[in-house]
Formats: structure tokens, C-alpha cells, sequence
């Protein structure tokens, strides 16, 4: 199952809508439109389930005439156990993917500081209680966050923006050069229940 956060995720009849008005027109034939579901709450939180373990902390970007200040994480917000100990940027080009891959050492916590991405992450974990469940997450400098994904969380980032995304990364455990903890799957596979595609709209 997919679990859409944020804006939703098309049904497929919605590719068929200029199919059904023609027919429609032509044929007499109607269609009957569907509602949307709730997705948000009143406060702009995301109704569905998160992933065991993923946490997302949005930040507060402060604005003066000078220029704008964002705290990244501090250990008082209880985001996540784990001390410091590690810290890089890396950045997506936009358009691109960068895909599946988990960490089995260490979790993970990324910080958007700019652009606009979907996160994607299926979790595979047998004694999870959210099992074979997919999220599909949008981020974006508008409301900048950091999110924690636990060890062997399946995820991936696409850059759905049309500038480069720029993210900082604090994983809980440093990089080892000489056994990188990184596994990957390519972003078409028959393991996770997702498939990227390029939609016009929904």
C-alpha cells in the first residue's frame, strides 16, 4: 500500500478524467467525480501513518532584514537519542534521483535547508509494526525540517524542483570509508511496491 503525506497521492481514474468528459459528450456516458480524502489536519499535520521510528521536526526559519537564521537540531528537542558525531551536506540536482539505499549501523537524520523533494521510504523490517508500508513524504525550504529514518528503512530523494536541493546530514554513526554502511537497490526493482514517474497532474 501507498501512503501519501502532504498533498496526496493520485488515484489512477484521474488519468482518465478528459477520457470520461469526452465520453461523456460523446456517448451520453457520466462519470462520477470523487471527493478528496483528509490529509492534513486543522494545523497542517499530515493525517497518515508514519513509518515506525521516522520522525519529522519542522523548524522555524527566523527572517530580519539582513538575512534568515534556521536551527538545524539541538539535542533539548529530543529528536533522537544519539550524540553528534558526524555532519556533511550533499545536494540533488534537479530532476534526479538519488535512490534506494538503507544503512544497517546506523539511523539516519537529514535536514532539508533548500528546495523541494519527495521522500520515499518503505520499510521491509518483519517485526515492524508498519511492515510493507510506504511512505511518500514532499519537503521543502517553505517549511524546513529534519527527518530521522531509522536502519534498514528503505529511502529515497528526488528533486522535484527546478533548482538544486541542498540537505545536511547528521547520521548517528561517521562514514567508514574502508566497509561503507550502505546498501543499495536500483530505483526500478521488484523489492519495494513503489515506481517513480513523472506526472503532469492530478
Amino acid at each position: 500500500m501507498v501512503l501519501s503525506l502532504g498533498s496526496g497521492k493520485a488515484d489512477i481514474t484521474y488519468c482518465w478524467f478528459d477520457l470520461g468528459v469526452y465520453l461523456a459528450g460523446r456517448f451520453g456516458m457520466s462519470m462520477k467525480p470523487k471527493q478528496d480524502l483528509e490529509t492534513v489536519k486543522p494545523d497542517g499535520t499530515p493525517v497518515g501513518r508514519l513509518i515506525e521510528g521516522v520522525v519529522i521536526r519542522y523548524a522555524t526559519t527566523q527572517i530580519d532584514d539582513r538575512g534568515t537564521l534556521c536551527e538545524i537540531l539541538r539535542p533539548d528537542w529530543n529528536v533522537h537519542p544519539a550524540p553528534f558525531t558526524y555532519v556533511y551536506q550533499f545536494t540533488i540536482r534537479a530532476g534526479m534521483a538519488k535512490g534506494w539505499h538503507q544503512h544497517h549501523q546506523h539511523d539516519d537524520r537529514i535536514f532539508l535547508s533548500q528546495g523541494t523533494v519527495k521522500v520515499v521510504l518503505y520499510d521491509p523490517r518483519k517485526d515492524s509494526p508498519t511492515f510493507g508500508l510506504v511512505n511518500e513524504i514532499n519537503r521543502s525550504e517553505l517549511h524546513r525540517s529534519v527527518m530521522v529514518i531509522p536502519q534498514f528503512v528503505w529511502h529515497a530523494h528526488q528533486n522535484i524542483g527546478d533548482t538544486d536541493a541542498l540537505f545536511v546530514s547528521m547520521p548517528t554513526r561517521a562514514y567508514d570509508h574502508s566497509s561503507p554502511d550502505v546498501f543499495r537497490l536500483p530505483l526500478e526493482n521488484d523489492v519495494i511496491p513503489y515506481k517513480f514517474e513523472k506526472k503532469l497532474g492530478w
